[in-house]
């Protein structure tokens, strides 16, 4: 299996610590928020990862080359940003054959058990899942409304009126045929682009265990609070 972690982005909201480091290097309890990415993906059952990179891109690449065991990483380098649904176009090729893969926004931290939205996608057989969480900032998500079983039946980017605080998480489980929708010259983006056309055919799961959105100096303070005292989670092996 196959997985896509977005860490390209320029972290301009965590400024002025990412002046120096990029995003998804920011360290967590003395770790690298990709290197916990990469673990959890790992756990998954993700044999291979793709990271595309494009502010300070050296800091991860360089760490990636130290770091052993699995999965398999490979990056790509964006020397004008994408967008997130625009980097899963252009690397479309490398998931065509796919019955599944997986897409990751490096910037949040969690120690939800990605084979739980693994297991909700293919026991409903429909081309995406999303993970989703409950906001006290719902204005600032993209919000969700779901029917009784789960079926995605409303989705509105950052609502100035949110209908619900129930989010999208930025974790996804895609079939490949869900970039057919993706149209148009990039960049292009997952939330604005991709999810209103998956309204209707998308389930959506609410996540379990920790969520924290790593985008503000705010909100990584409360993370480094936060993460080494959460309770901790027995994980399927």
């Amino acid at each position: 299996m196959k997985a896509f972690l977005l860490a390209a982005g320029t972290g301009s909201r965590l400024r002025p610590l990412t002046d120096t480091v990029p995003k998804c290097m920011v360290p967590v309890d003395g770790r690298p928020l990709l290197d916990i990415w990469l673990d959890a993906l790992d756990r998954a059952g993700v044999h291979e990862v793709l990271v595309n990179l494009h502010h300070l891109p050296h800091a991860a690449s360089s760490y990636l080359e130290g770091r052993s065991g699995p999965p398999i990483v490979r990056t790509v380098f964006e020397p004008e940003l994408l967008g997130s649904a625009g980097t899963l176009v252009a690397n479309r090729a490398w998931v065509s054959d796919e019955e599944v893969f997986l897409v990751c926004n490096a910037d949040n931290l969690t120690d939800f058990d990605l084979q739980l939205l693994l297991a909700a996608h293919r026991n409903h057989g429909g081309p995406a899942t999303w993970a989703l969480f409950r906001s006290d900032e719902p204005w600032r998500c993209g919000i969700v409304e779901l029917s009784p079983d789960g079926t995605v039946v409303g989705f509105v980017e950052k609502p100035t009126r949110p209908a619900s605080n129930l989010a999208n998480a930025g974790l996804y489980a895609f079939h490949p045929s869900v970039l057919d929708d993706v149209t148009g010259p990039l960049p292009q983006d997952i939330g604005c682009d991709l999810l209103p056309h998956l309204v209707g055919r998308a389930k959506g799961l609410e996540l379990e265990g920790y969520f924290r959105d790593i985008g503000t100096p705010e909100s990584y303070t409360l993370a480094q609070l936060e993460w080494p005292s959460r309770p901790v989670r027995t994980v399927p092996c």
